[in-house]
Order: C-alpha cells, then sequence, then structure tokens
C-alpha cells in the first residue's frame, strides 16, 4: 500500500507580488506532476495536509481549472482543512466553503479524527486527520497531535498545526515533536509550516513536514528549500519513505523576487523586535483579533462560552465580506 503526501498548495487564482512568475499556472504544472507521480509509482491514496485553497471561499473561475486536475487522479484523495480553509478559523464554517464544497462533489475526501481503516494485500491501516482550529497548539498537544493505533497494522495521522523540531517564532503558538513523542502513530504528516522541518524519527516513528508546494513568501530559506511531496510505502517488511522532489518546481531564484528579500528580512526583525517589546509590556501580545479576544476573554476570566460566540461571530463576519468581495 503506497500513500503520497503533499501539502499547503493554496490554489488561487492571482500571482503574489513577490513572484515573478505565472503562480497559477505553476501550481498547475506541479500539480499535474503529482498526478504522474501517483499514476506510475504505483500510489494508492493521496493525502493533503490542508490549505487546498488560499482562501475558504475562491471563486469558482479560479477553482475549475485545479479541481478539473484533482478530478483525474485514479485514487481517494483524503484532505484535511488548513487555517486557510476556514472562515475565522471556524470549523463549523467547512460546509460553507470550497473545500467543503468539493468534498460534496466527491473531488476530495474529509479526513477527521474518527479512523479510516484501508487494506490491501493484508495489511492494515489507520487513517486520521487533525484539521486547523482556533486552540491549534495552545491546548494540550496531545488533543490535535497523538492518536492510539487500534486493530491495525500501520497508523498514519495528518495534522494542519504549527510542529516543529524546535522552539522558535517568540509569541507564538507552536508545538514541540518532542511533546507528542508518545503518540502511536507510525507516521505523523504535518502541514502549516511552509518552511517544514527535518525528518525525525523515534523508536520507528516518523514525524515529517516535506514543505509547502506553493512558495509564497520572499523568506529567503524559500530561495533554497526543495518542493517536494513524500511517497510513503508499507508494502514492504518495514514502512519506508521517499521524499520526491518536484522537476516542474522552479528554482526559488527564477520565481521570487530578489529585489524584495532585503525588505523581507527587515520586516521580519522589526516584527521580531515588536513582539518582543509588547511581550515584555505583559498584555495583548497578539494583534490578530481572534487572538485579542483570547486574551481578553482570559484576563477577565469570561465563561468560555462567551469566547466562543465571540468567535463564532468574527467568523461569519469574515464570511459575509468574502462573499461581499465576490460579489464586487
Amino acid at each position: 500500500m503506497r500513500f503520497l503526501f503533499l501539502t499547503d498548495d493554496h490554489k488561487r487564482g492571482t500571482t503574489p507580488s513577490n513572484r515573478k512568475d505565472n503562480f497559477p499556472a505553476t501550481l498547475a504544472a506541479k500539480l499535474r506532476e503529482v498526478l504522474e507521480i501517483v499514476r506510475t509509482r504505483r500510489v494508492d491514496y493521496v493525502l493533503h495536509g490542508g490549505d487546498f485553497f488560499d482562501v475558504p471561499a475562491p471563486a469558482l473561475s479560479v477553482c475549475a481549472d485545479f479541481l478539473q486536475i484533482y478530478q483525474q487522479f485514479p485514487v481517494p484523495v483524503f484532505v484535511i482543512p488548513g487555517n486557510h480553509d476556514l472562515f475565522g478559523h471556524n470549523a463549523e464554517t467547512l460546509p460553507r466553503t470550497m473545500l467543503g464544497f468539493a468534498a460534496r462533489l466527491g473531488i476530495v475526501r474529509l479526513l477527521g479524527r474518527e479512523p479510516i481503516y484501508l487494506e490491501k494485500d493484508g495489511v492494515r491501516v489507520q487513517l486520521t486527520g487533525q484539521g486547523f482550529h482556533f486552540d491549534m497548539d495552545r491546548r494540550d498537544p496531545r488533543e490535535d497531535y497523538v492518536v492510539q493505533k487500534k486493530d491495525c497494522d500501520y497508523a498514519i495521522h495528518l495534522v494542519h498545526g504549527m510542529l516543529l523540531d524546535r522552539a522558535s517564532f517568540p509569541g507564538s503558538a507552536y508545538t514541540l515533536v518532542e511533546q507528542i513523542w508518545e503518540t502511536e502513530a507510525d507516521f505523523t504528516l504535518a502541514g502549516h509550516y511552509h518552511l517544514g522541518f527535518p525528518d525525525m524519527q523515534r523508536d520507528g516513528r516518523f514525524f515529517l513536514n516535506p514543505g509547502a508546494l506553493a512558495r509564497l513568501s520572499n523568506h529567503p530559506d524559500e530561495l533554497r528549500r526543495p518542493v517536494q511531496v513524500v511517497l510513503i510505502d508499507l508494502s514492504g517488511s518495514m514502512p519506508s519513505y521517499e521524499k520526491i522532489r518536484l522537476q516542474s518546481a522552479p528554482p526559488g531564484e527564477e520565481v521570487l523576487d530578489r529585489s524584495r528579500l532585503e525588505e523581507a528580512v527587515f520586516r521580519e526583525q522589526r516584527l521580531t523586535g515588536y513582539l518582543a517589546e509588547v511581550m515584555s509590556a505583559g498584555s495583548y501580545r497578539r494583534a490578530d483579533v481572534r487572538l485579542l479576544v483570547e486574551e481578553i476573554a482570559r484576563a477577565e476570566k469570561l465563561d468560555q462560552r462567551v469566547r466562543d460566540e465571540a468567535l463564532r461571530r468574527i467568523s461569519l463576519a469574515e464570511e459575509a465580506l468574502a462573499r461581499g468581495e465576490e460579489e464586487a
């Protein structure tokens, strides 16, 4: 049984300002290469780690070409929602998003914490997923990253969260791989962090993030990192995996505008300094409106239901704004 894992392709119809190429055309070429890998390497299932789209409700004209490529996949495609796939980071809005629509059409299959069991040639695999939500990497990480194997030979768990190999990003929420060693998943496959992290292994269990299929930022590391997918092979006596670099992905220096890199580094330095100053002040550490709600709820000791209602209304407002922009 073979699985192909990709993540964070951020399908969109426009080109980011820091790119020199035609982003939609480049992404379509990558997806067609992924399709060819699925066919030639006899892949049984495709796994997607989230941020299937760049916004929750892109125009149908934007989605049509991309979804047609996914319709050509000869095997099922399992997906978890990323933060860009949801209104207000609210999982309850998923049915009203384009990803939810693609699932209703049968183009993809949504994956959740309820296990799906797959069998081939006497091998039984447990497949689970945890999409993004507001409390990701803020609550006990075991609730999102740790799974137990039940009646299976292998377990694969997909997560769209800020899983990292080492501490980073002061002031941001993240989870370290060492915090979830207890998981029984043979493969924990992570999305969300576009740069990926070095492969990690403990007691025969693997923790992988190959990096995003899309290059959206002009972070200097984006120039150097490979654009790749992961092929997991469970057909032998021992599980194995292989990273496959996409030949259709142009080198970073060809598609990222180098004239903007110094500006990006300067902004990153300023942001780091700003975060340090705000954190030292001891209050309201984050600017995101959802995070401000969380800070206020904690400071004022508000009931959890009050916080959840505020977050629900924020997601509805974002959804209404998106509809207004689409109609315009």
